[in-house]
């Protein structure tokens, strides 16, 4: 049965692209004081135990459908992969920066939904992601490349997390959106605690947080990144990666204005015009899907 509801799953993404670059912030905040593992290992954790009890509640219990089990494993180590390459690189760049980077993934993401999943990519969506994917080179600073490597940080977290959605769509519509983000949890936890205390850290950075602002960062970081995800999870199980795809572009003008308020990186003349161009096409594509799912004057009253 086909239960796509293109409106609702572009709704959700939205809300998620508002969510996404705050948790982000909490990250670049937390970056100089917290070794980057024990950042992963608390973003996970704290996932999990959010969300354990509500599973717990339900009485739906943790048990996955059959073969799904190594696909939530991918799931959870793709998740890692991308959530510590991208804090790593808000180390190095400004949010906005990071963010334009990184946004060469909805066109991935595009290209994988039409050849990788067979799913339809019509002409308005394929103009709209290419005219987002035009104002996100606009919204790169010229000079990022100066950083050195860490400027292709974000290039990877685009690739993982173009991979990344790939597989939540292909579990979100067999597991309900809180079980899958509660194991996703409890996975990367398990997979974190003895990575965390491995991985070399900066010398300024301490393993244990010290500080009760340092612990309301952490949990505001894992809060607001569980709720955040959980909002793409249903996208995904709603609407297919292709008509999501542009809408990804919108998370560049939310995290520009909260890297201005928090940072106070404000984006020159250039990054400007090309958050226009990418709320532009992202609006275009929510009027488009309000259009589209609305029955037509003719039809029958359902019912």
């Amino acid at each position: 049965m086909n239960d796509d509801r293109p409106f609702l799953g572009v709704m959700l993404m939205l809300a998620f692209c508002v969510l996404a670059p705050l948790g982000d912030s909490m990250a670049k905040l937390l970056g100089g004081a917290v070794a980057l593992g024990v950042l992963i290992l608390a973003r996970f954790a704290i996932q999990a135990a959010l969300l354990a009890p509500l599973v717990w509640w339900s009485g739906s219990g943790f048990a996955l459908p059959k073969g799904l089990l190594w696909w939530t494993i991918l799931r959870s180590v793709l998740h890692i992969l991308g959530i510590g390459l991208m804090f790593k690189a808000l180390q190095y760049l400004p949010l906005a920066d990071t963010l334009a980077i990184a946004f060469v993934m909805p066109f991935i993401m595009l290209l994988l939904g039409h050849f990788v999943m067979n799913e339809h990519v019509g002409l308005h969506r394929m103009a709209a992601c290419a005219v987002g994917f035009v104002g996100t080179l606009l919204v790169i600073q010229p000079n990022f490349v100066q950083v050195g490597y860490p400027a292709l940080l974000p290039l990877g977290v685009a690739v993982i997390f173009a991979l990344f959605m790939m597989v939540t769509r292909k579990i979100a519509r067999n597991v309900e959106p809180i079980k899958l983000q509660t194991i996703s949890g409890l996975q990367a936890t398990l997979i974190m605690l003895p990575v965390a205390f491995l991985m070399p850290a900066s010398p300024d950075a301490t393993l244990m947080p010290q500080g009760a602002d340092v612990w309301g960062m952490l949990l505001a970081l894992g809060a607001i990144g569980t709720v955040a995800h959980l909002f793409m999870t249903w996208s995904l199980r709603f609407a297919p990666a292709s008509t999501l795809a542009p809408m990804q572009y919108l998370e560049i003008p939310f995290g520009t204005l909260i890297g201005w308020l928090i940072f106070a990186e404000l984006p020159n003349g250039l990054a400007a015009v090309g958050i226009c161009i990418t709320i532009g096409a992202g609006l275009y594509i929510i009027l488009r899907e309000r259009r589209l799912a609305r029955p037509p004057a003719d039809a029958p009253a359902a019912g």
